[in-house]
């Protein structure tokens, strides 16, 4: 007989799941104050290096978190991620060569004037102890062999039913607030009947993880990724077969497709040896097999992230294949916009609608990464066209076609053309930065000024666009903040609203006042400009990028989102602010005197 679940106990939020998603949440809501129990139905952590590619908007939570130097520590540095290299095999010739991920001359200069941080590649196996152990540091109680199995909501909380898998004995964690983090096969998600948009298992494939030194294939042309080009290796999987740095040069993640329809695929040692042999092109290599899985390619994301008072965040709500490197990192920001509006509304600090929001500003960059996944494996064709791999199923014949490309006939030339417009396309997968770092939010959380949102001067996809129009992301530039030079995101940020202004701003220094009076909410004021202010616009950088005039202000959510602007001081700026901060927190009765000013501002 079943035994009956009984509350044993009480928690303000639970998360469910300790992958990207969940280790960020339990990590933000440690260093905000919040209680919280963290559960998983597994014994440890990732095992597997899954999602690697780490890009700066992931590398910024881990920034404001204190961990960027522990992720740093642990990754592989963005040089080493410098070539995407298309090739017949390691040991074969080479096709063609990709700068990605912001190492090429010409775009390394807009990865680093976005962001103080790089992008680099972190295996999801050394990301989650750092967020796990900084999580339980700040006070998260963890739970291990935790399985999630139902929840019941009510007007006040939620009453979630786990099982101890090593006892066996069930019993229930009444939360107030509970986060489903729990991957692609989701139970919270399942629960709530979140409704899916989309196809699970487009495509198979098998990742096989070795041990293989493979340092004079690869050290003179460093990468994370070597794309294999031959006969068998457009069928299912991610548009081609793979090499997958792990560890430089001897840890590695082989990836090769199968054919769904024909069932999962089971592979035995030799035969994944084999497969890694023939990627690599050497007969006689050593090869240490750790592990084989297989897993298939999807594209399905939620229409809406939460219900009542559940939400979900992460491979949840989002599934896709692991093109383009958005998986954690949508993840990690998922949980980053979520955390500090939990926080706000259980110190009743903003309504409960506040966290209407959540879903609202990030469902769209959810189902904006699984397009943008899935599309750039249909980039790969191309690629295979030109060589002629798609014109034969023989082998030989297949070789031949590729070896065609270097005829100086005029069939050669136009091989040559595509081959090279096809892999320069494969841009938008390999430096992908505004996809990485142009989201803009509209919802109940941002308060317009007004003006129309900006357009993109270059193509949205390749080029970020930094702006301070409410619903973007604070730009990026160093100033000197008693002494050290810092990032403006160093000023923001840490579970605070931050009020950036500058020289003759000082009437916003009261209105900051007369919002924490009013619905006691501190906000950081911080002045920008000449010696005198509180930090040094010693690059006249922040003059030229604020996008509004040195009285004006820029008010900073503590996501590092923009939450409103003013162009200029204002009459009345502390019922304008006040006015402003009641729309955000859901305190209409507050934001309802000062309406006109907010508009006329």
């Amino acid at each position: 007989m079943a035994k009956t679940p009984r509350t044993t106990v009480e928690t303000d939020v639970l998360v469910v799941g300790s992958g990207p998603a969940g280790g960020t949440a339990a990590a933000l809501l440690g260093m905000y104050g919040v209680k919280h129990i963290l559960v998983t139905k597994y014994g440890w952590l990732a095992d597997t290096p899954r999602a690697h590619i780490t890009n700066q908007r992931a590398m910024e939570v881990l920034r404001d978190l204190g961990l960027e130097e522990k992720a740093v520590a642990q990754a592989t540095p963005q040089h080493l991620m410098a070539n995407n290299v298309f090739c017949e095999s390691l040991a074969g010739e080479e096709l063609g060569r990709l700068y990605s991920w912001g190492n090429h001359p010409a775009r390394r200069a807009d990865y680093e004037l976005a962001s103080p941080v790089s992008i680099c590649d972190l295996p999801q196996n050394f990301l989650e102890p750092i967020l796990l152990e900084a999580a339980g540091q700040r006070g998260t109680s963890i739970r291990f062999n935790t399985e999630f199995l139902d929840l019941v909501q009510d007007s006040d909380g939620v009453s979630a039913t786990v099982k101890d898998r090593l006892s066996g004995e069930t019993y229930e964690i009444r939360a107030k607030y509970l986060i489903g983090a729990d991957g692609g096969r989701s139970r919270v998600a399942e629960v709530i009947g979140l409704p899916m948009l989309g196809q699970m298992g487009r495509a198979g494939s098998m990742n096989i993880i070795v041990q293989a030194d493979l340092t004079k294939y690869v050290a003179h042309r460093p990468s994370v990724l070597y794309w294999v080009l031959q006969p068998g290796a457009q069928i299912g999987g991610i548009g081609a077969g793979l090499v997958r740095m792990v560890r430089p040069w001897n840890e590695w993640l082989f990836i090769w497709g199968y054919d769904i329809e024909q069932g999962e695929r089971q592979l035995t040692n030799d035969e994944a040896i084999s497969i890694v042999r023939n990627l690599v092109g050497d007969e006689t290599l050593e090869v240490r097999v750790r592990s084989t899985s297989t897993w298939t390619v999807n594209e399905m994301y939620a229409g809406h992230y939460s219900s009542g008072r559940v939400f979900c965040m992460g491979d949840a709500v989002h599934r896709h294949p692991p093109t383009n490197g958005l998986g954690s990192n949508t993840s990690i920001q998922d949980a980053y916009n979520l955390c500090w509006k939990l926080k706000l509304v259980l110190e009743n600090k903003a309504a409960p609608a506040l966290l209407d929001s959540y879903s609202a500003e990030r469902q769209p960059v959810g189902k904006q990464i699984v397009t943008r996944a899935n599309k750039s494996i249909g980039d790969f064709p191309p690629i295979f066209e030109a060589v002629g791999l798609l014109s034969s199923t023989d082998p030989d014949q297949a070789r031949k076609n590729i070896e065609a490309r270097k005829a100086p006939t005029e069939e050669g030339k136009v091989r040559r053309k595509k081959l090279y417009a096809a892999i320069a396309h494969k841009s938008y997968e390999f430096n992908c930065h505004g996809v990485e770092m142009n989201q803009r939010y509209a919802s109940s959380a941002v308060v317009s000024d007004g003006t129309a949102e900006p357009a993109f001067t270059r193509d949205h996809e390749l080029y970020y666009h930094a702006t301070t129009w409410p619903g973007a992301h604070l730009p990026h530039v160093w100033v000197e903040h008693h002494g050290v030079r810092k990032s403006t995101l160093d000023l923001v940020g840490k579970g605070r609203f931050t009020l950036l202004t500058g020289i003759g701003g000082e009437c916003w220094r009261d209105a900051a006042a007369a919002v924490e009076a009013t619905y006691g909410l501190p906000v950081d004021v911080v002045s920008i400009g000449p010696a005198g202010c509180d930090a040094q616009d010693i690059y006249a950088d922040w003059y030229r990028q604020s996008e509004i005039d040195e009285d004006g202000c820029v008010v900073v959510r503590p996501d590092m989102y923009v939450a409103w602007r003013a162009k200029q001081a204002v009459a009345g700026a502390s019922d304008v602010l006040v006015g402003v901060f009641g729309q955000l927190l859901g305190r209409a009765v507050k934001a309802g005197r000062a309406e006109a000013s907010v508009a006329a501002a």
